[in-house]
């Protein structure tokens, strides 16, 4: 069993097929999702990404039946499913079947959900190779739904994916509309100068991750600077060191951005250890 999913007020085994080419979410893309991990029966902040779910449903004019409590409670059974040791994906989803009054509007009663659980190796090796990436921007609050984790954000995410990997990165740096540093393809993007960690404020063109709010959290509880401010591109270039945070690989250090090579610090390195000994304090009972 590599895959469950709760759909239709059951569990089925796999991917079941649910849409078709009529319903809402299928053509006009109103479908968001949210990301959770599990690991060695941990499962940190699962409770935030039940949240944050309906919360992005909302965003986009859904109106989700479920609460944060229930999805959260799905979840946790979901993965005693798996064994001990499994290394899990936890993704709750809502969408629209149909259209509202308007063209293209949505009707928010037609607001389906599921729960998708997929085992999910934790990333290994050093770390990550950054670049800036050229293709794409972070879209503002008025030109894109960016207060959600909708899925129609990241076809663009996808477009600047390509271009990294076309020239030999795994991932890379994107800006906002006004240039500074947001944050990349798919993750928040931490650095480190002189002894103070910094990350991108966030100013409506993506989302602060929650990975990202609990390694501030902890960082600061351990007596380390963080600043959340505007960083410029520059910056990056002379940083101690780089790293980032997001539910796929959690805190991992960035070994070379551009051309220059890079060392795990002692920063991102304190930020892993610390998020994994407070991911080992939630593990299920």
């Amino acid at each position: 069993m590599d895959t469950i999913t709760y759909w239709n007020d059951r569990w089925h085994d796999g991917s079941p097929a649910v849409l078709g080419p009529r319903d809402h979410a299928f053509w006009l893309g109103s479908m968001v999702f949210d990301g959770g991990r599990s690991f060695d029966l941990c499962a940190p902040d699962l409770d935030q990404h039940a949240a944050r779910a309906v919360r992005s449903a909302r965003a986009l004019g859904l109106e989700p039946r479920q609460t944060p409590e229930q999805i959260l409670a799905l979840m946790h059974e979901g993965i005693r499913r798996f064994g001990p040791k499994a290394e899990l994906y936890v993704r709750p989803m809502f969408w629209a079947t149909k259209g509202g009054h308007g063209p293209i509007s949505v009707d928010a009663e037609s607001c389906q959900f599921l729960l998708c659980i997929y085992v999910s190796p934790m990333p290994t090796g050093p770390g990550l190779a950054l670049g800036l990436c050229r293709s794409i921007r972070r879209p503002t609050p008025e030109s894109a739904p960016t207060d959600a984790k909708a899925s129609c954000l990241y076809p663009n995410s996808a477009r600047g994916v390509a271009e990294m990997l076309k020239r030999g990165f795994q991932n890379g740096i994107v800006l906002d509309a006004l240039g500074n540093v947001a944050e990349t393809c798919s993750s928040n993007i931490f650095l480190a100068i002189d002894g103070v960690v910094a990350t991108p404020v966030p100013n409506g063109s993506f989302l602060a991750g929650i990975t990202r709010n609990r390694t501030v959290a902890l960082l600061r509880e351990a007596g380390v600077t963080v600043e959340e401010r505007t960083i410029a591109p520059h910056e990056l270039d002379t940083a101690d060191e780089l790293f980032t945070t997001g539910n796929a690989g959690k805190v991992q250090p960035v070994i070379r951005y551009e051309g220059r090579d890079l060392q795990p610090g002692p920063l991102g390195r304190k930020a892993q250890a610390l998020y994994m000994a407070y991911a080992q304090s939630q593990r299920l009972a």
